[in-house]
């Protein structure tokens, strides 16, 4: 099989899963962006509408070295706000953070497949709640430039089986959000990704609310971040990656 195959060439604008689809858009030199609705993605684009610098990283453990040379402050887990530190990956913790606040973003997902895309020609974080905004800062690189598109939704990789990858309805609506904004040609799977958005837009609250993802937040007390991701086009916010960091376009 040839390999170009997984580039989904001719069409200009792609989808891909996981960290495995990162690295193959990076390799192509694609525009990427990247989506983990609950809620990676969703933070970010909120922190840097406040005024924050984000940095990604895979784990808490990759963080300290870098926490120290750039001189930002690490989020913790959800649980540990305020108790041991302010920021998290809860969007509402990034409320009135003061401008040009640096800081590192551990991510098992959204993390992840930010580091893995690092070689690209250009990376944004993407969500329900920056869609447009998001892909109307790709649709002008694209009709400059003979650049392509791939939309990374990132999936689930569960810490016990991290080679595994569970796709995530949340992130295939975000990635079709984004998608349904673009217009360039569609390869079939990011066609079918964008009617999945369509399809489902009048009830994008209901249905990240009750997935998987939705329910594991609800279950340890977080529902209001799920709820929040639900807000389509909330924000007007193009995360870019720059110099290793997330910053307002």
């Amino acid at each position: 099989m040839k390999n170009d195959i997984f580039s989904q060439s001719p069409f200009r604008c792609r989808l891909d899963w996981g960290a495995i689809g990162a690295q193959r858009a990076a390799g192509r030199g694609d525009i990427i962006v990247i989506v983990d609705v609950l809620s990676f993605s969703t933070t970010v684009a909120y922190a840097v509408s406040q005024g924050a610098i984000i940095y990604p990283r895979r784990e808490h453990e990759e963080a300290l070295s870098l926490a120290e040379k750039v001189g930002a402050e690490i989020a913790v887990d959800r649980e540990r706000v305020p108790a041991g530190g302010r920021y998290s990956l809860s969007p509402s913790t990034f409320s009135g953070v003061p401008r040009g606040t640096r800081v590192l973003l551990p991510s098992l997902n959204g993390g992840t497949c930010s580091q893995h895309a690092d070689a690209a020609a250009c990376i944004f974080a993407g969500a329900l709640v920056n869609a447009t905004a998001v892909s109307e800062a790709v649709s002008r690189l694209m009709a400059d430039s003979p650049l392509n598109v791939t939309v990374i939704a990132c999936g689930e990789r569960e810490k016990e089986a991290p080679h595994d990858l569970r796709p995530a309805v949340e992130d295939y609506l975000g990635a079709g959000a984004v998608l349904s904004k673009l217009p360039f040609s569609k390869s079939p799977e990011a066609q079918v990704c964008e009617s999945a958005f369509l399809a489902s837009k009048e009830r994008l609250s209901n249905l990240i609310l009750e997935s998987i993802s939705g329910r594991e937040l609800r279950e340890i007390g977080f529902g209001d971040d799920a709820e929040f991701a639900s807000r389509l086009d909330s924000l007007d916010a193009e995360p870019a990656l720059k110099d290793g960091a997330f910053i307002e376009l």
